[in-house]
């Protein structure tokens, strides 16, 4: 009796290391925001959805939603590099001393919407052509639709903007707007109703979606439609961490990622769009304007010095538009070649 409890001890010793192996992983995600944001709905609950139904049993993550994982934006890549959370939803432009490279996906005018943008900077991420990423692994990277002008007081040119405190998402997008005649203020995204509320600032540049998720919309009821530059946002992991992961675990995440999951961004947050557009077209205590064709040029050439200016002298701003450039024609040559 006892050698055949021995043998059984040491059958389950050797399939031990089997088994410990096949404890699925859990992955913390951590989110500023309510997982009920377009946001979060657009950008990453479809790889969440996916890794999680696809990987039980191997991996599952976890959402940490609401800042529980910590309510300052800016410091979310380091919460990631800190092991406070393993995955992270950053936007760059709050940390731009550590995402520099990011402001050539941050310059005006130069895409024609959020697909073109998120399809590019995802594209730049893939080939490694942006520094500051070296210590993560690039989920998603995303860029929103352009910013445009929302504030508590008419706005209906470019020349009503002189001298209005605005906030804005990313040092780009704050020579952009000082160009036009504004007084930029660069804020993170949940701060901007409570500082129109108080007087802080005079209104916003923000796309249209996040006006609800918000409560950007219940204080700022004037909406001067010209649009600026979209704000890049990015799904992050720690690279540590990822690289520990099992073979399956890491196939399985890297199936999910980059132009996978910027298809569904581009999808869903192209949608909310359009609702919030007619939202505030459809209420009448609101104020829409369109720029006039003389704005819309005046904007252009603002647009145009902002990119001179970037690039005069600057052999990494031009190495970074450049490689910008070949993919932006590529992926119009190839939308050209389905029409």
């Amino acid at each position: 009796m006892f050698k055949v409890f021995t043998r059984f001890a040491l059958f389950i010793l050797a399939l031990y290391p089997d088994i410990a192996e096949a404890d699925p992983i859990t992955l913390k995600l951590a989110f500023f925001s309510s997982d009920r944001s377009t946001t979060y709905i657009a950008a990453v609950k479809p790889f969440v959805d996916a890794v999680n139904t696809e990987g039980k049993g191997l991996v599952e993550i976890v959402l940490y939603s609401g800042g529980v994982l910590g309510r300052d934006i800016a410091r979310k890549p380091q919460v990631v590099l800190d092991g406070e959370a393993d995955i992270a939803f950053v936007v760059p432009g709050y940390s731009p001393e550590r995402f520099s490279d990011n402001s050539v996906v941050e310059l005006p005018g130069l895409f024609s919407g959020m697909r073109e943008a998120t399809l590019v900077y995802t594209r730049l991420i893939a080939k490694d052509a942006l520094k500051g990423y070296d210590d993560f692994v690039v989920i998603g990277a995303y860029v929103t639709e352009p910013a445009t002008i929302h504030s508590r007081s008419p706005i209906n040119s470019i020349g009503d903007l002189k001298g209005k405190r605005l906030r804005v998402n990313n040092p780009g997008e704050a020579v952009a707007m000082e160009r036009l005649g504004a007084l930029p203020v660069q804020m993170e995204i949940t701060r901007i109703a409570a500082a129109i509320s108080s007087g802080a600032i005079d209104g916003a540049a923000v796309p249209k979606t996040p006006l609800n998720d918000y409560g950007i919309k219940r204080v700022a009821t004037n909406h001067y439609l010209l649009g600026i530059s979209g704000s890049p946002l990015a799904l992050v992991m720690n690279r540590k961490v990822f690289e520990a992961l099992r073979e399956p675990a890491k196939d399985l995440i890297r199936k999910y990622s980059g132009e996978w999951t910027a298809a569904r961004f581009i999808q869903i947050y192209d949608g909310s769009d359009e609702l919030a557009l007619e939202q505030l077209r459809s209420d009448p205590k609101r104020h829409l304007v369109l720029p006039s064709s003389s704005d819309f040029d005046v904007a252009q050439n603002v647009f145009r010095a902002v990119l001179a200016d970037w690039l005069d002298n600057k052999p990494r701003h031009q190495e970074l538009f450049a490689k910008t450039e070949t993919e932006l024609t590529r992926l119009r040559t190839a939308a050209g070649a389905a029409q």
